[in-house]
């Protein structure tokens, strides 16, 4: 019987923090929170009492100096290539399980620095030479084995050839990453992989199926995962440096012109396509202003130069003074020189999903070019188009973002807003409100008091009679701060012209907020 091939994992603790701060965790309790939930904490964070499955609020009470920083699975993946690139470099074959877990064969590693462990220490050495100490590795006979050993690792393990089964029995069922499972097991009186391991795998497929069965077969150290080797990413960025930093937007577009066409090409060779980016423009102070553009369709270079300049008009237009203003060529200065610019694709595609058709391009990609064309000339703030974002009021919900662009909004739409209004949503939308003439039948306008209950049903609106009308359905704002506490009700009224209207009741006043068509 031939023995199970050896895997060599690494591990990089902490890796969410570590993808948000660029390098490792200080002193500063740093915590990664998705949902409200904390997935990853920095060594001084844990030591304040902070866990990872913690929610916020439970986390901020362990420590009130908690900085939260919001999940990006994109941006761990993003940090994450560079360590991959110098793991192929000093051993081929490199899987990624996850962001901050790579594995590999561990025979040819091992033949090649001497020894199991030998392998494991140097490539925790290499690493921590790159700036990523506390690289934790572990060698055993399967992924899932040699993955616990490495969470166990100070710094190496290597657990003996067929001695996986007894490395797991002590470990907690938890450790299967399965929670409808592990809540199962705990039900039953099972704690740990070991009393798992010795029920009757007939018995666990029966109840479990496939998936217990699975699961099974890890608690038993038989881990049957082939490990394929998945090479990293090309690196597509490309950056030019100034050794006299330029000052000059349209000096820093004509210089970049070169890089912009490297990074297409680049894509080129690989059949690609880029439909994000991120330009970084690092000033000669050492500053980094960066921002990712996004794209309808694909950028080209000539896009590419657009966006350079356009980010340095952003730049320039708050430092704008009154000498500015009367001085052209001073408007179009950045405000401080440039000194380096990087180009990063952050998302890219098969060409053949952005190809013309054979008959002629579509509607919609003559409409990109028309409002491109159209925003080059304009400027980057030119052309705008709505989007929706988070918030109570319609005036609130509304943002108007410039073609092409991808700005994170500030108020997140997903998220819960009390008060606001569910759609169907105005078409037409006053801001600010207009004054509106709601009447009752006896001519005086209708009031709400705080608890939301009208004096008379609304009879008129603009001189208009009222044929049916809903509400009131309150909006409060800022309760907990008297001074900028905002307390409004709305109603949705529709005439006899079949025209509808959505009012809001505030300051002792009526306001048209929206209309419906």
């Amino acid at each position: 019987m031939s023995m199970p091939p050896r895997h060599l994992v690494l591990w990089l603790p902490d890796w969410p923090v570590r993808a948000a701060l660029g390098a490792p965790p200080a002193e500063e309790p740093v915590a990664v929170v998705q949902s409200n939930i904390v997935i990853a904490c920095s060594a001084s964070a844990r030591a304040q009492g902070v866990r990872r499955g913690q929610r916020r609020r439970l986390a901020q009470t362990r420590s009130p100096a908690l900085r939260l920083i919001p999940a990006d699975p994109r941006r761990d993946e993003r940090a994450f290539l560079p360590v991959l690139r110098l793991l192929e470099e000093l051993v081929p074959g490199v899987q990624p399980l996850r962001p901050g877990l790579a594995a590999l064969r561990a025979r040819g590693a091992a033949r090649y620095y001497g020894g199991e462990e030998q392998a494991a220490l140097r490539l925790i050495e290499a690493l921590a030479e790159h700036d990523h100490p506390g690289t934790r590795a572990a060698i055993a006979d399967g992924l899932f084995t040699a993955e616990q050993a490495a969470r166990l690792a100070a710094p190496a393990l290597v657990v003996a050839p067929g001695g996986s089964r007894e490395f797991l029995a002590p470990l907690p069922v938890q450790a299967l990453g399965d929670e409808e499972v592990t809540a199962l097991l705990e039900r039953l009186g099972i704690r740990t992989l070991a009393e798992f391991a010795a029920l009757a795998e007939t018995d666990i497929r029966d109840r479990l199926g496939e998936r217990g069965a699975r699961l099974h077969a890890l608690a038993s150290g038989a881990d049957s995962r082939p490990l394929v080797p998945q090479h990293p990413e090309p690196e597509l960025a490309r950056e030019i440096v100034f050794e006299t930093p330029l000052e000059q937007a349209d000096q820093v577009a004509f210089a970049v012109r070169q890089t912009a066409d490297a990074v297409t090409a680049a894509l080129a060779e690989l059949s690609q396509v880029c439909t994000e980016v991120r330009i970084d423009l690092t000033d000669d102070d050492g500053a980094i202003s960066s921002r990712v553009w996004l794209h309808p369709t694909s950028f080209e270079a000539s896009d590419l130069v657009d966006r350079v300049r356009w980010q340095l008009e952003s730049l320039s237009t708050p430092a704008k003074s009154e000498s500015a203003k009367s001085d052209p060529a001073q408007s179009d200065r950045a405000p401080a020189g440039i000194a380096e610019v990087r180009i990063v694709p952050t998302r890219v595609d098969d060409s053949a999903h952005h190809q013309p058709g054979l008959f002629g391009q579509g509607p919609q990609q003559r409409l990109h070019h028309a409002v491109s064309r159209v925003q080059a000339m304009l400027g980057h703030l030119g052309v705008v188009t709505p989007v929706i974002v988070g918030g109570r009021r319609l005036s609130d919900r509304q943002l108007l973002q410039p073609w092409g662009d991808k700005v994170p909004p500030e108020r997140d739409a997903a998220l819960p807003w009390p008060g606001s209004l569910p759609p169907p949503y105005p078409s037409e939308v006053f801001n600010p409100p207009l004054p509106a003439r709601v009447t009752a039948a006896d001519g005086t306008p209708p009031r709400v008091d705080e608890r939301g209950t009208l004096s008379s049903a609304p009879a008129w609106i603009e001189e208009t009679a009222v044929s049916s009308w809903a509400g009131p359905w309150p909006l409060r704002e800022r309760a907990w701060d008297k001074d900028q506490a905002r307390l409004a009700q709305r109603l949705q009224i529709v005439d006899e012209s079949q025209r509808a209207w959505l009012v809001l009741w505030e300051d002792d006043s009526w306001w048209v907020e929206g209309r419906y068509r």
